[in-house]
This record gives C-alpha cells, structure tokens and sequence, in this order.
C-alpha cells in the first residue's frame, strides 16, 4: 500500500466514523477501525498531514480530528462508481416496494408522491423537480362561459394535465364567436406540444384569426399563459420536519435551508445524466447553508431527463449509502414512468 493509498483509507475511516458518531476522532480510537497494521505513531503523522492539507481540521487543542469540506469532496469522489451493488438486497426491496406503492392518474403526480416517499425512504428533506410537458401534446381546448363577459379557458394534454384559466373580457362573446374559438384552436393546436408554442408561433396563430383577432386575442393570450406555465420547471419540497431531527443542524441553519429552495431547485434544474452531490461552503457551491449536503440523482421518460431529486440534509450525511439509495431510486422512478417497471425478482 503507497503512503497516498494509506493516507486516504485513514480519512475514509476518520469520515465513516465520524458520519456514525459525529465526534472527533482521534489517533487511538481510529487504530481499532483501520483494517491494516500501522503504528499509533504512523497514525499521528498521517492525520496531522491530512490537516496540513485541508482534507482535516481539528475543532479543539485537545480534540480529534473532524472532516472538513475539502475531505468530504475527495471522500466522495472515491466512493464506489458501482454505486447499485452497494445497497444490500434487503434495501433494495425496500425501495421497490415504496415504487410500487407510488401512485397517480398523472406523471406529475407520480413524481409528488416519488419525491415524498423518497423524503420517508431517507428521513431527509427531498426537492423534487420535473419538466414532464415536454413529453404530452395538446389533445383539447375549450371555452365554457363562467359568467358575464367571463370564460374559463382549459387545455388539456396526452399526459393527463389540465390547465384552466379564467379570462375577463370587456365585451361579452356570441356563440358563434365561441364556436369559431373552439375549432380553431383545436385545429391549429391538436397534437402541438407545448414547449412549441412560442410567441411566433402565437403571433401567426393571432393574425389567423382574421376579423375576429380582436375579440378572441384575449383567449389567444391565455392560451400562451398556459403553455408557459406547462412548460416551465415544477419544484415541491417533502419532508422538511427531518430537518429538525439532525443534531448538527441549528435552527439558524434549518431555515437558511428552507429560505434556499430557489438555490437547490436552479441546481436540479440544470439537466444532469448521473448522481451529483454539492457541498455547502464549496467555492463552486450554489447555496449558501454551509453545513448541508446534497444527493442529486434524475429520471427519465422515453431516454430523455426528465427531472430530478434531491436529498438535502447536514453535511454529515451517510453518503455510502444514499448515494446509491438516490441513484437506485431514480433508476426505479424512471421504470415506472416508462411503463417497464417489473413485479417480479426475475425480470430485474
């Protein structure tokens, strides 16, 4: 074993056990977890190298030796990259009957219920982001009067969604007028998705409509409201009361987490293929709560990203295990939404 190989498998110890117990550790307690024979001496000098280099900090004179930010990143990206063989069979059962019990008319309300029971799987706060419109069609849109000179605008897609929007005009609409709306947002918006509705595509849409652009723009715009509101990111945050259950995090800390979810939620929504973990107080870090951590893992649709999770806790989070907890998960979520999910051992 080189002396860089032997320095690493001490930080690694020093970090597992100080994710365990959450004390520092010092040269004696870590000789009775290392697996190979070095000296109390070695041990020492190693450590105090580990601290020279950042990678350790001791946060008292007479105290052990605690990780610090740097340690974990490097910790972290020497963890296993077979990430699945990690988990034992026992939790991978576990995770497979919480996707089983995942339910929903809807992909996104699939993923609400995927990103609470993560949040339960994990006993962390768990943000979840999607972006699933890009995956459904407009198949109806309809105008139903609601009132005078009031109409409810819906959209309806191939995923299930619903949008409606209520418009207040300044002007009552005929029936003609209505009927006229009807089949020519049907026959121009049938089949289109989303995402494809952009302000030109609306403006030609506007100058269609000919002698009536004046009193149905209005429902046109809604139209347009509609679309952006489909198209754009979905964010929901679960299990903020295990928060509150970890020791290292203050009160101070629990709300600036809270206070950050425009942070954690403009990280998730940068299309990433594989596991992430940002750490608070990084040079490169994205929020500002330095004691935390966070587990990124996506899905996908039909081969394409089509969100994220996010565990969120202190810095001190078993990354052994929810690292390949997130991924498993993610892998499992990504089945459901393509209709491959299995019930049986067999066909995994």
């Amino acid at each position: 074993m080189s002396v860089n190989e032997r320095r690493f498998k001490i930080l690694e110890a020093v970090i597992d056990e100080y994710i365990k117990n959450g004390e520092p550790i010092g040269s004696k307690l870590l000789a009775g977890l290392l697996d190979f024979a070095v000296s109390p001496a070695t041990i020492r000098n190693e450590m105090a190298q580990l601290e020279q280099e950042g990678y350790l900090e001791q946060p008292h004179t007479s105290a052990g030796r605690v990780p610090t930010v740097k340690g974990y990143r490097v910790y972290i990206e020497n963890l296993s990259t077979d990430r699945n063989s990690v988990l034992s069979d026992e939790d991978k059962g576990i995770i497979d009957s919480a996707v089983r019990g995942i339910c929903g008319d809807t992909d996104e309300l699939i993923i609400e219920n995927a990103g609470n029971a993560l949040a339960e799987l994990t006993k962390c706060a768990v943000v979840s982001s999607h972006n699933l419109a890009k995956f459904s069609v407009i198949t109806k849109v309809d105008v139903i009067p609601a009132g005078k000179r009031v109409y409810v605008l819906l959209l309806v897609t191939s995923g299930g969604g619903i949008k409606n929007r209520v418009c207040r005009l300044s002007f009552d609409l005929n029936h003609e007028q209505l009927a006229f709306f009807t089949e020519f947002a049907n026959e121009n918006l049938s089949g289109v998705n989303p995402q494809h509705l952009s302000p030109e595509f609306i403006e030609r849409m506007g100058l269609a409509l000919g002698t009536y652009m004046a009193s149905l723009s209005p429902l046109l715009k809604a139209v347009a409201d509609l679309s952006g509101e489909m198209t754009s990111s979905r964010f929901k945050f679960d299990g903020q009361n295990h928060l509150i259950a970890f020791e290292d995090l203050h009160k101070k800390e629990i709300l600036s987490i809270l206070e950050s979810k425009g942070a954690f939620t403009e990280f998730l929504d940068n299309a990433f293929s594989e596991i992430n973990v940002v750490l608070g107080g990084e040079e490169s870090d994205t929020f500002a709560v330095s004691n935390s951590g966070l587990i990124a893992g996506s899905y996908q649709k039909h081969g394409q990203t089509a969100g994220s999770f996010g565990v969120i806790g202190p810095m001190r989070l078993d990354y052994k295990k929810l690292i390949p907890y997130v991924d498993y998960f993610a892998v499992e979520v990504t089945k459901l939404l393509s209709g491959t999910e299995t019930d049986t051992e067999e066909n995994r």
